[in-house]
């Protein structure tokens, strides 16, 4: 497990509705501005052929694959998958690629070949344990036939690319992701590993009717980073009426001592399964804050295509959603858009300083005002944000006046207390 993800961020692209090609080549034409935000690792969304049988929308689901092995016609050849991934790193760019092993869909390469390794129901017939998704059917890892198969297929795609975001990796056993991991270290040393890991009601309900299903805790084992689903109830709570933050702070505190020192967060405001944080916060000062706090907060950035335009609509999956600021290279900004590229640009650098990764970290709360800093020796980097509006708080931070990095401002600390009426970060000894 690695610190240098304390400083990364991660880009986030559905090659489909990404450009206006929708193809691995629309992709690479944007590397140098997905650079430029300040990303270090692009992930990518399945790139691999979608079923055909019991598809939703009219172009499927990217989580609906019919072979592993494979990338989508759509979006071009291997080879061109190959120069994306050549043309990254030649960037300095890691690319992670979305691993679905909980199910493929019902005409896949697997379930025609290999029926004996799924899961049926009682009467005989392929299934799946969660019933509304009805687009695919469930492997069944009982057989260690499968699990050679899935890990060669890793060590595969591990010739070319960085890391692997893993969906539902709870629903896959902990020992599975163990063994992959061990083998996949010898392709590709260093790789990432990003578990998306699921909310405690799902851990239950799984365990409910005896389908085994690892807690984030468990899945720290096997992975550098995992989602942080595991309060996300505290986060909406706090994201969409500001009433819940001194609630939410909290919880994210306790994450620092209930996981072990190396369990990091994926860090973000949304991604392709939830509602865009713009549709959910129409003040721009507000949106701004969010955004400064959810990169300064210990853990790894992520953005999410559109995110850095204030994208108000969250593209389908499963038919042709072309992201109309990502396709015209911001230039056509959605309704109530505003390109927040320079802004993040700016957030990114500063998530890279060397006291992100190596100091001591604490978050505190006070009239909507989440409070962090990194100490290490005599320096400190602050960060205070207005999550709720603007407010007075009593800060952690040396008395003086100082140089907002994000935007050359003054910030006063006098008696303790800070007026803090937008985001501020600040170096002091």
């Amino acid at each position: 497990m690695s610190k240098h993800l304390l400083n990364s961020t991660i880009y986030n692209v559905f090659v489909r509705n990404f450009s206006k090609e929708g193809t691995f080549e629309g992709v690479k034409k944007q590397l140098p501005r997905i650079k430029s935000l300040g990303a270090d690792i692009l992930w990518l969304l399945p790139i691999h052929p979608l079923g055909e049988k019991q598809r939703k929308g009219a172009l499927g689901s990217p989580y609906a694959i019919s072979d592993y092995r494979a990338v989508n016609p759509e979006f071009g050849t291997l080879q061109d998958f190959i120069n994306l991934c050549d043309s990254a790193h030649e960037l300095g760019l890691k690319v992670m690629i979305d691993i679905v092993y909980n199910h493929t869909s019902p005409d896949s390469w697997l379930a025609q070949n290999h029926p004996e390794w799924f899961y049926h129901k009682e009467d005989g017939s392929f299934g799946n344990r969660v019933g509304d998704w009805w687009d695919v059917i469930d492997l069944d890892y009982r057989n260690k036939e499968l699990w050679q198969y899935q890990i060669d297929t890793l060590t595969y795609w591990a010739q070319w690319v960085d890391g692997f975001r893993c969906d539902v990796a709870p629903m896959v056993p902990l020992e599975f992701w163990l063994k992959a991991h061990e083998a996949v270290e010898k392709v590709r040393s260093g790789a990432i590993w990003l578990a998306e890991s699921v909310e405690k009601g799902f851990v239950g309900f799984n365990r409910e009717l005896g389908f085994p299903c690892s807690s984030d805790g468990e899945l720290y084992q096997a992975f550098d980073l995992t989602y942080d689903y595991d309060i996300k109830p505290q986060f909406y709570g706090a994201l969409v009426d500001g009433k819940g933050i001194n609630a939410y702070i909290e919880a994210v505190k306790n994450q620092f001592f209930i996981y072990p020192e190396n369990g990091y967060k994926m860090r973000g405001l949304e991604n392709h399964d939830r509602v865009r944080v713009a549709h959910l916060i129409r003040c721009p000062k507000r949106l701004k804050a969010w955004t400064a706090y959810i990169f300064f907060l210990r853990g790894t950035a992520l953005i999410y295509n559109g995110q850095e335009y204030a994208e108000r609509h969250r593209p389908t999956l499963f038919d042709l959603d072309t992201i109309r600021s990502t396709a015209s290279m911001g230039q056509d900004l959605p309704e109530g858009g505003m390109d927040l590229s320079d802004f993040i640009r700016t957030l990114s650098d500063i998530k890279k300083k060397p006291i992100v990764r190596e100091g001591w970290f604490t978050i505190d709360e006070m009239n909507g005002c989440a409070l962090m800093s990194y100490k290490k020796d005599n320096q400190g980097l602050y960060g205070f944000f207005p999550l709720d509006g603007p407010a007075a708080a009593r800060v952690d931070a040396p008395e003086g006046r100082y140089v907002n990095l994000l935007d050359g401002s003054e910030v006063l600390i006098e008696m303790g207390i800070a007026m803090i009426d937008r985001p501020v970060i600040f170096e002091a000894e």
